[in-house]
Order: C-alpha cells, then sequence, then structure tokens
C-alpha cells in the first residue's frame, strides 16, 4: 500500500498519494482553480507548468503553479485568487 498526504483544499480535507501534485489534490477536491478575468473557469491546460492557468496560494504563497507542486502533508491550498 503507498503512502498518502493530507492536506486541504478550500478548507476541504483531501487525501492523495504521496508525490502527487497539488493540481491532482485540487481536482480530488472538485473544486475550480480559479476564474478568469472576464469570469471564465479555469484550469490546468498544459500539465507542465507553461501555461500558468492553474495558479493556487499555497500556506499563504500566491500565484504558484499547482502542476507543478508535489504536495506535502497539512499544505494548506487556496484557489481561485
Amino acid at each position: 500500500m503507498s503512502a498518502s498526504v493530507r492536506l486541504t483544499v478550500d478548507a476541504r480535507p483531501v487525501e492523495v498519494p504521496a508525490g502527487a501534485s497539488v493540481a491532482a489534490a485540487v481536482a480530488r477536491a472538485g473544486e475550480r482553480f480559479r476564474r478568469s478575468r472576464g469570469g471564465e473557469p479555469r484550469a490546468p491546460l498544459c500539465g507542465m507548468g507553461v501555461c500558468f492557468e492553474c495558479r493556487v496560494r499555497i500556506d499563504g504563497v500566491a500565484q504558484l503553479r499547482a502542476c507543478m507542486t508535489p504536495v506535502r502533508e497539512g499544505m494548506q491550498v487556496h484557489t481561485d485568487e
């Protein structure tokens, strides 16, 4: 059995496999990532850190790319920033 990591996404507890990305945790939580200036929902597009569509705030640090950030135990993720 692989290890799992617990974190929160918009104050909602989520458990994902160790080594997963924050983007995977947000998807598992069922949350959207953010909205564009025009109000359209945004989500990861490239999955490799180029498009910046998956930006979230992690432990108080804004504008981090969720697809490039591995999860850590106790991490607090906020979407739609």
